[in-house]
């Protein structure tokens, strides 16, 4: 085979298997960024995290979110329950920013399988 060829070829194989790898990070990063509360399941977003914070900043102290499920949950501590999904989604990101790193740093299809 000609060289340029399977060099192309192995490029090839190699960002695939980048992508692939990406996406399970990814995958696992929403998985982690879960906060469950009352029985509620909270998918911790930004845009959750920033609504929660412009009710702490209006005084509210209490509220009522819809979970995932569009189930009305009370929460009782608001500027607690923000403190947890603040918790939640920074946990959540340093645990992806680390796998990413070894992934990043690999430039072989092997080194990328074998994490």
């Amino acid at each position: 085979m000609d060289e340029r060829l399977e060099k192309a070829l192995d490029f090839s194989n190699y960002m695939i298997t980048l992508n692939n790898q990406r996406s399970i990070l990814q995958e696992k990063f929403l998985e982690q960024a879960v906060h469950y509360y009352k029985g509620g399941k909270f998918a911790v977003t930004r845009e959750l995290v920033a609504f929660v914070q412009s009710l702490l900043s209006l005084k509210q102290t209490e509220t009522i979110l819809l979970d995932d499920n569009s189930v009305p949950i009370e929460v009782d501590d608001l500027a607690k329950f923000a403190q947890d999904l603040n918790s939640t989604y920074f946990e959540a990101a340093n645990n992806y920013l680390v796998e990413y790193n070894k992934i990043k740093s690999n430039r072989s299809v092997e080194g990328l399988i074998n994490l």
